[in-house]
């Protein structure tokens, strides 16, 4: 059961062009937003249609990938974990952030 736990699986499509982050030590991440879609009916009947918006965050050998390939609009799916983490912003307030750390990428689509 351990392979179940904190596990998030989401196909959508890219809200802009991937930010590539390179460190230091030559290490890259890829940082970007995904849409995931929902509907449903409201009690009049009337269909309903909502994005949901992840912060999606992929490191190692993946961030090829995602250089060469992915670009805002295409259609992907990820696999991977959800992580929190915190920040203080130039005025000292405290902002949460809750991220996907993607360990899985499945190009699905062109735009």
């Amino acid at each position: 059961m351990n392979t179940l736990r904190n596990k998030v699986q989401l196909i959508g499509r890219l809200g802009q062009d991937p930010e590539i982050i390179t460190f230091k030590d030559g290490n890259k991440m890829a940082k970007f937003s995904m849409a995931t879609d929902d509907s449903y009916k409201d009690k009049a009947g009337n269909k309903v249609e909502r994005a949901y918006w992840h912060n999606i965050v992929i490191t190692g050998g993946l961030v090829k990938v995602v250089e060469n390939y992915v670009n805002k609009g295409q259609e992907i799916a990820v696999e991977g974990k959800l992580t929190n983490r915190s920040y203080d912003t130039k005025e000292g307030e405290k902002r949460y952030v809750t991220e996907i750390m993607v360990n899985e990428l499945l190009l699905l689509g062109a735009k």
